[in-house]
């Protein structure tokens, strides 16, 4: 292993401590999330599968892909040429960009079901305004929910009513500090893959559903039987069905996971892979339900510049023509089958879930203190690994043979300090966070 150390990025992070409350703009980016004091978390250059931190070191990113965004790669060449292009062009304008018009027309021609498209920047906004659109349609208030839609006041209005509601869903612990205590009882969860649940919620919301909303897939595969409660409740009572697709779209197919799965929703919502790492979002729907924009107000400048549209239609393309989905599934079916492989080889007790090619794994036992040296011990070999793996197009299978040679060396080295009670006291940072919290 070649000498490695982060003195940089680690200063950076003390000075961002200081002056941005919380550290960094993502909760899933914090350093406290892998490791604090051995993540670097910043970078200074990104290529392909490639990542080049403050302190020169090069890594092959098998982590979390810029959360699921670059789903091609890092500054992939043929969407870079297309935002060059518009940047020397203009990238606003008192006018507006036609990429915009042209993007519409393919997310509809990928889900014939659609018929109208709005774009936003980023997928919790964009979720909100598909929760506006919905309740403008349908007159009423509340939403019933499954998963994980983002931190903006609809959503997070779930911990009001029943402090911890959202715990079981995504991340434990969000607070709903901030929002107005009149918001209570207007978003009520469900457990996904639980009719029961799913009834319940319902009963409770009575008559006043405004939209259900969940993501096709993201650890389990939908239940049938599930999902034809759901159909059958939103059809019978003229009720948006929105599918949360910002994690899970372009992966599995080219558009969203719920084509796949037979779905035909009211909403779709798209953001991350969307642009490749560009900022750019999208709510597509039947036109009944769309229409209901034009009466509400929803609007704003950046919505209407021109790179956002003109990265996801050169995404779109190079996805399609590629067929991107097929090679990150061989790659993601690789890693999954090496970490089962490995652990039982080693004799870890650890449980391997996600659907492909979102994958994730998890040890029984002290999972945050194993997290952390995992982390560890995968940078010294050149790795950006976590206890997840989210496949790029740009990951090649010489790229998957050298992290599973890490993986094997590392497992065993944890093996033997997990046999001796060894693991805490060979951490060079500190065990990896869960849940929300403050950092200091």
């Amino acid at each position: 292993m070649k000498e490695w150390n982060i003195e940089k990025s680690l200063a950076l992070q003390e000075k961002a401590a200081k002056i941005i409350p919380g550290m960094t703009q993502l909760l899933s980016k914090r350093p406290d999330m892998f490791s604090r004091g051995v993540w670097p978390a910043y970078f200074k250059k990104a290529k392909g599968s490639r990542v080049i931190d403050l302190d020169d070191n090069e890594y092959i990113d098998c982590s979390i892909g810029g959360i699921g965004a670059t789903v091609l790669g890092y500054a992939d060449d043929d969407v870079n040429a297309k935002v060059k292009q518009v940047i020397d062009e203009g990238s606003a304008s008192t006018l507006n960009p036609p990429e915009e018009v042209a993007l519409a027309e393919k997310l509809i021609e990928l889900h014939p079901w659609a018929e109208m498209a709005r774009f936003a920047r980023s997928g919790g906004e964009a979720m909100s305004i598909a929760v506006r659109i919905a309740r403008t349609y349908t007159g009423k208030d509340t939403v019933l929910f499954c998963g994980y839609h983002g931190w903006t006041d609809w959503y997070l209005a779930a911990n009001l009513a029943r402090e911890g509601a959202l715990d079981q869903l995504w991340i434990a612990g969000l607070s709903p500090n901030g929002l107005p205590k009149g918001l209570a009882g207007t978003a009520l969860p469900f457990l996904f893959n639980n009719i029961k649940s799913f009834e319940e919620a319902v009963n409770e919301a009575g008559d006043d559903i405004a939209a259900i909303v969940l993501e096709p897939q993201r650890n389990y595969t939908v239940n049938q039987d599930f999902m034809d409660i759901i159909h059958q409740t939103a059809k019978k009572n003229d009720i948006p069905l929105v599918v949360d697709e910002i994690t899970a779209a372009f992966r599995i197919c080219s558009g969203g996971a719920h084509l796949v799965l037979g779905w035909q929703p009211d909403i779709a919502v798209f953001a991350k892979s969307l642009g490749n790492g560009y900022p750019i979002s999208a709510i597509i729907g039947k036109g009944k339900v769309m229409s209901a924009a034009q009466d509400a107000f929803i609007t704003s400048t950046n919505w209407t510049e021109r790179i956002g549209p003109a990265a996801a239609l050169a995404m779109i393309e190079k996805f399609i023509r590629c067929d991107a989905s097929r090679h990150m599934i061989e790659i993601a079916e690789r890693v999954k089958n090496g970490w089962e492989e490995l652990a039982a080889e080693h004799g870890l007790r650890m449980h391997v879930g996600g659907i492909v090619p979102l994958l994730h794994f998890s040890f029984e036992n002290d999972n945050n203190v194993n997290k952390a040296f995992f982390v560890q011990e995968m940078l010294k070999r050149g790795f950006l690994a976590s206890n997840a793996f989210y496949a790029m197009y740009a990951h090649s299978h010489e790229d998957i043979d050298k992290y599973l040679a890490a993986c094997d060396e590392v497992f065993g080295m944890l093996a033997g300090l997990i046999a001796e009670n060894k693991v805490a006291e060979n951490l060079i940072g500190k065990p990896a966070s869960t849940g929300f919290a403050r950092i200091n």
